[in-house]
């Protein structure tokens, strides 16, 4: 059976007709001869919107009763039984009512898609479960319902509904989005044209990367290499560096000038050896890109310009931006340069730039620190000089000045040969001793034009010359190969020295630590691999990069760590010199997988033991809190059913209301061990609204003595945004705690006030207070302090507040009352603003 296909309309805020738009559709379909119902759609009492439902089939809901009230649900049931062509469904992220299938309603999209209905849904940008951090900065409200972004993505076709901020807040005005008796707070609060702006941008750039990968995908399958600058793309070409930095912060600056400009740091490494970049400076250069947005790329390329501009071309990038080179004036003598090439070979579709920095003309320092080896064009213009130096040399000293003399003829040949030393090695340079000695002998020693040597003099000057040629050759290509020697040490040294200070930072990413060895190695893939025994199958503990490998095999290097754990590399063979500093790695990924493991073994031991306490504390307060009224209970019980005893009604009113008192025990005991139990296993699912407090806070002094609460709830309040269940819980646990330390004569105060964004509820006793240091101790489970009597509780009340607090995303804290006792101030989110009426009132319970 075919997937059905998913359209999703998009909104940038609340009331942009993302359901009119979906209905406008529903009603194109229908006019086609589709067969298309209305799964869910929500109209909320909204006219324009109510109208468009007309003519279109509702599948009816399912009624499921949730704490005393009736919700309504889509019957996923019913649709998959009418099984029509296309479904609507409204409000994709909705949290379903407890007791729904799923809880999610696009988990119930995805089952009518599995099973081939087509389904149009609807999401506002601020549900995004990506972007929950920025929409809360933005608005002040953290949004409770999400969708998954992926579940977005994979939708087969996005349609933006957008709207103007002004055009919004006009039909807000209109009172064609919420009731008369909301539009001025929703117009101050929510619907401020700066919020709307916000997401209106966070939609188009969520919606331009969407397109994006469609226009990558279409590329790639139509085969399209030339650029298409439908966005900015700056491509930064790093070298490892110093003038990285200068070059990051130049792009970034480009990439703020247009909207939606992207920022990708590349950095080229050869595939023969060590990396020539500073690792520690990559390493900086890295999070520096990251910090500013960008993002950094590791590619692997013996040519660096075509390299750089593959790398441009595919990922679709507009500019390219590149340092002025750090050579010298003489070393532009072997080539024109990264930069002079890039910016020749680019051609019409990207645009070069070329930044000035400090390092510019300073020289590159030491010679690349990949290997002993010098590099290849060095050994061809050595090969050059030490070959055709010589020929060359002869045809000026015959032709044009054949008087110069044997001395200064073998000098001339000495200097080629040692420059031939210096450019090109040892090998160079003896072929050029060799070609220059024969040269000499055919042409500048008599008799000329023949092997002979007339004079023995001749012969010991050919000689002399031959063994000083070979002598500088072999000095020179030691001190050079020495130098190298030395940069290669000085690398690795850095290298190891990052590695021994990730040691001692404890860092325990096993994951960054085999990007290092990626990165500094030039490979394709790292893995890490593990088996139990010798003839165990391995395990991949930890890889990076594509198909790594699955045993040390098919690696093309391998590094063993002990006798069941080995590094396995996959891109290129290494050199090897390079193992040694390989070792170091292996042996560091080692420490880093088991420093990680004994994390977690410590982490699940605190969890045991923390299992063990309140289990401990858990069988203390049954022993001991549940049995005591369990006791006064059967006794009265008992008392009532003895027949050899004449009870009067006082006596016998006096005995049922010991078991009623008894039973309410037991009941509030019972239920803070089952609030303490949801709490704990995460199931705790607040539906939060907008609440007055004035409806709230009465209903949870129930349960408390007559005369000992004092209510201060002013009525301008604003709404806030709880769980009315839930809060009542919190108010009447602060309070009953409140009541049972406060002295007789001193009622309980209960007050609010607005502060910001947030109101603030505190409930003040005078009793005895808490010391500084027991106030974070008196919410843990089954805590009490001071000398609390053991029939007070079990001590979970204050817990029980504390995680139903912060399960509505407010907080509780502990403060000392002036004066002498304990304040417990509970925060709560601001819904909205109410206009602040002249009249505050109290209540007071007498």
């Amino acid at each position: 059976m075919a997937r059905g296909k998913l359209r999703i309309y998009l909104g940038a805020a609340p009331g942009v007709g993302k359901t009119y738009a979906m209905l406008s559709e529903a009603h194109r379909r229908v006019e086609r001869g589709t067969d298309c119902v209305v799964a869910f759609v929500e109209h909320h009492n909204r006219p324009r919107t109510e109208v468009m439902l007309r003519g279109l089939e509702e599948i009816p809901r399912k009624e499921l009763e949730y704490r005393g009230s009736i919700f309504t649900e889509m019957d996923i049931d019913a649709v998959l039984a009418r099984r029509p062509q296309v479904a609507l469904v409204d409000e994709l992220p909705h949290t379903n009512i407890p007791g729904s299938r799923n809880a999610k309603r696009w988990q119930d999209v995805e089952e009518l898609l599995a099973a081939g209905i087509d389904v149009v849904s609807t999401v506002n940008i601020q549900h995004l479960e990506s972007l929950g951090d920025v929409v809360e900065s933005i608005t002040g409200i953290r949004q409770q319902e999400t969708v998954p972004d992926e579940v977005v993505r994979r939708a087969d076709q996005i349609e933006l509904v957008d709207m103007s901020p002004q055009a919004l807040r006009r039909r807000m005005a209109h009172g064609n989005i919420y009731k008369s008796d909301k539009v001025d707070a929703a117009l101050s609060n929510y619907f401020r044209p700066g919020n709307l702006t916000a997401l209106r941008e966070l939609a188009l750039l969520w919606v331009a990367d969407r397109a994006d990968e469609y226009l990558t995908a279409y590329r790639s399958e139509h085969r399209v290499s030339k650029i298409w600058g439908s966005r900015e793309r700056i491509v930064v070409g790093l070298t490892g560096g110093p003038e990285g930095r200068t070059l990051i912060r130049r792009a970034a600056r480009l990439a703020e000038k247009g909207a939606g400009g992207e920022v990708l740091a590349v950095y080229i490494s050869r595939s023969d050896g060590l990396t020539s970049g500073s690792p520690k400076e990559l390493a900086v250069q890295r999070t520096l890109v990251e910090d500013l947005g960008g993002t950094f790329h590791h590619v692997v390329g013996d040519d660096i310009p075509a390299s750089l501009l593959d790398f441009a071309r595919g990922v679709n990038a507009t500019q390219i931006v590149l340092g002025v080179s750090r050579r010298k004036p003489w070393q532009y003598v072997f080539g024109p340069g990264v930069g002079a090439t890039v910016a020749r070979e680019s051609g019409p579709d990207l645009d070069v730039h070329l930044i000035t920095h400090a390092e510019a003309g300073k020289g590159r320092g030491l010679p690349v620190p990949r290997t002993a080896r010098l590099g290849r064009v060095r050994i061809i213009w050595g090969w050059l000089v030490g070959v055709l130096g010589p020929a060359l040399l002869t045809f000026l000293l015959t032709g044009l000045s054949p008087e110069v003399g044997l001395a200064n003829d073998m000098l001339l040949f000495l200097a080629l040969t040692v420059a031939a030393a210096l450019l090109g090695g040892l090998v160079p340079s003896l072929a050029s001793a060799v070609a220059g000695s024969l040269l000499l002998n055919w042409f500048f020693t008599p008799p000329v034009h023949t092997l002979t040597i007339a004079d023995p003099k001749n012969i010991v000057a050919i000689v002399i010359f031959v063994g000083v040629a070979v002598s500088v050759a072999s000095v020179v290509d030691l001190a050079a190969r020495r130098t190298h020697q030395a940069a290669r040490l000085r690398a690795e040294s850095e290298i190891l020295s990052f590695l021994a200070g990730s040691v001692l930072r404890g860092e325990t990413s096993l994951e960054a630590l085999l990007e290092r060895v990626r990165e500094t190695f030039g490979m394709e893939s790292v893995a890490l691999l593990e088996r139990e025994s010798d003839v165990a199958p391995w395990t991949c503990a930890g890889s990076v990069g594509p198909r790594p490998s699955q045993c040390p095999e098919d690696a093309d290097v391998d590094m063993p760590v002990g006798d069941h754990m080995a590094l396995a590399l996959t891109g290129r063979v290494l050199p090897a010199e390079d193992r040694r500093v390989l070792a170091a790695f292996a042996a560091q990924a080692a420490v880093v997988l088991d420093r990680r493991r004994l994390q977690e073994e410590a982490d699940q031991a605190r969890t045991l033991a923390e299992g063990n306490r309140i289990r401990t504390a858990l069988l203390a307060a049954v022993s001991h809190d549940l049995r005591t009224p369990l006791a006064g209970i059967k006794a009265s019980v008992s008392s009532l059913r003895s027949d050899d005893v004449e009870w009067s009604e006082q006596d016998r009113a006096e005995l049922l209301e010991a078991i009623e008192e008894g039973a309410d025990r037991l009941d509030h005991v019972v239920g803070n061990l089952l609030d303490m139990s949801r709490l704990q296993t995460g199931t705790v699912a607040p539906i939060i609204r907008e609440i007055d407090l004035d409806e709230v806070v009465p209903m949870a002094l129930g349960g408390v003595p007559e005369n000992s609460v004092e209510l201060d709830i002013p009525e301008t309040l604003p709404m806030v945004l709880v769980d009315k269940g839930l809060l009542e819980r919190v108010v009447a646990n602060l309070v009953e705690n409140a009541v049972k330390y406060s002295p007789q004569d001193e009622p309980v105060l209960v007050s609010a006030s607005a502060l910001g964004n947030r109101v603030e509820l505190r409930v003040v006793d005078r009793g005895p207070g808490v010391p500084d240091e027991g106030k974070d101790r008196i919410f843990e489970p089954f805590q009490r302090y001071g000398d609390a009597p053991r029939g007070a509780g079990v001590g979970l009340g204050l817990a029980v507040a504390r995680g139903f607090t912060d399960a509505v995303g407010g907080t509780l804290n502990a403060e000392d009352t002036p004066g002498g006792g304990l304040t417990m101030v509970v925060s709560l989110r601001v819904a909205e603003e109410r206009a602040v009426r002249p009249v505050p009132s109290t209540i007071a319970m007498t």
